[in-house]
């Protein structure tokens, strides 16, 4: 039945060529489709991260859910030589954040101070590639470095004094001033109107934390990686007092979005099947009505209802490996290019604060075995009612017909 059924699919040649490109155009797209997405989101997700967030974070427990300029990480040293020996980590930073005041001459306005380890941070998010202006601050030099829009909303210039008003840790105002030697575009216009930088020693005197941080930031090298990577971490931490947390955790709302974004995928991918499916089961229907006369032969010469069944269900089953295959290939040409070199968009768009200009797919496992199950048992399952009707020929009858 197997090698009849072989033979049967190039016996109609331009039938089985339609059933096949049908097939095809519907894994392609489907592949195509999925590549796309998941480069596009994975290209979002990773510049979001490695922009701002990090893959994994390291807070005091309970942090996330309410800031506090009081919780704070002490033993640095210990999370630092951890994550040195951890396989899978690439960079990390801590950090120092606090609300407060940012004034230049008569102009005052509300800033967010970050206090980091200026080497750590360029390591980790390319801080050093982001000062549009001037330079990175120094230590020890009361220096800053001030988001783009901040510096505008200030009036103020490289060389300019800004005061820096907040609250120290030990209940102090705090308060001290410091030389603007560069400016900085993250990506993310909002932070850069509020964000004020410090080098980590400075922001820790500052605000009285000596020895202490708010965050210990992290990036790895394999995004797909992280999960498992930040439970190992944890583990390795063992420290109830401490919370290991991923970006997924770190940016709910930003994750949430992106996830019920792509379920729109399923929806696509439901259409494209249903197309697939009528398409084959037309084909397929056309094929038994004109081979009946076959059919019925095969049943006069002993052939069971069931060997009818499987050897039309074959036939289909080999057209569908055959334009899985083929659309493997058309895919797989299609996503190297749009990996490479992507598609341009005529009006670039932000999300999650990031501006993006172009769109990249991505070669990865999903985007092949997901399309080819859809359109291999959707073919299968539209085959088994031709298949039905074919196993129920009369063969007295059959053998009649011209």
């Amino acid at each position: 039945m197997v090698k009849i059924a072989f033979r049967n699919i190039f016996r109609q040649k331009r039938r089985t060529i339609l059933t096949v490109l049908t097939m095809l155009g519907g894994f392609a797209l489907c592949a195509v489709s999925y590549g796309w997405s998941d480069g596009t989101y994975n290209n979002i997700i990773d510049l979001f991260t490695r922009n701002q967030i990090g893959h994994i974070q390291i807070h005091r427990e309970g942090y996330l859910d309410r800031p506090s300029l009081y919780k704070t990480i002490k033993d640095t040293a210990r999370l630092e030589d951890l994550l040195h020996r951890q396989p899978g980590v690439e960079a990390w930073s801590p950090r120092v954040f606090s609300a407060g005041l940012a004034s230049a001459g008569d102009k005052t306005t509300g800033a967010r101070i970050l206090g980091v380890d200026i080497a750590r941070e360029s390591a980790m998010i390319r801080l050093d590639d982001k000062v549009t202006e001037g330079r990175l601050p120094s230590d020890e030099s009361h220096e800053a470095l001030v988001g783009e829009g901040l510096v505008k909303t200030l009036g103020a210039d490289l060389g300019d004094t800004v005061v820096v008003v907040s609250q120290g840790a030990d209940g102090s105002i705090a308060n001290d001033l410091y030389t603007i030697v560069g400016t900085v575009s993250s990506g993310d216009k909002f932070l850069d109107q509020v964000s004020l930088y410090l080098t980590l020693a400075e922001a820790q005197e500052l605000l009285v934390l000596q020895g202490r941080i708010h965050e210990l930031a992290i990036t790895c090298d394999d995004l797909h990686q992280v999960d498992r990577i930040a439970a190992e971490i944890s583990g390795a931490v063992n420290n109830p007092d401490l919370a290991v947390a991923t970006w997924k955790e770190v940016a709910s709302s930003f994750y949430q979005a992106m996830m019920a974004d792509k379920e729109g995928n399923w929806i696509m991918l439901f259409i494209i099947v249903l197309l697939v499916a009528v398409g084959v089961l037309n084909t397929v229907l056309m094929s038994v009505l004109e081979r009946v006369r076959e059919y019925g032969l095969l049943r006069a010469i002993g052939t069971s209802p069931i060997g009818i069944f499987k050897l039309v269900t074959t036939e289909v089953v080999f057209m569908a490996l055959i334009g899985i295959a083929l659309g493997c290939v058309v895919a797989f040409i299609t996503n190297s290019i749009l990996s490479v070199h992507g598609l341009s968009l005529t009006t670039p768009f932000t999300y999650g604060g990031i501006e993006f200009k172009e769109m990249n797919a991505e070669i990865n496992a999903r985007s092949f075995y997901i399309p080819a199950i859809a359109v291999f048992f959707s073919a299968f399952l539209v085959s088994i009612f031709p298949a039905v009707k074919a196993a129920r020929t009369p063969p007295a009858r059959a053998m009649r017909m011209n």
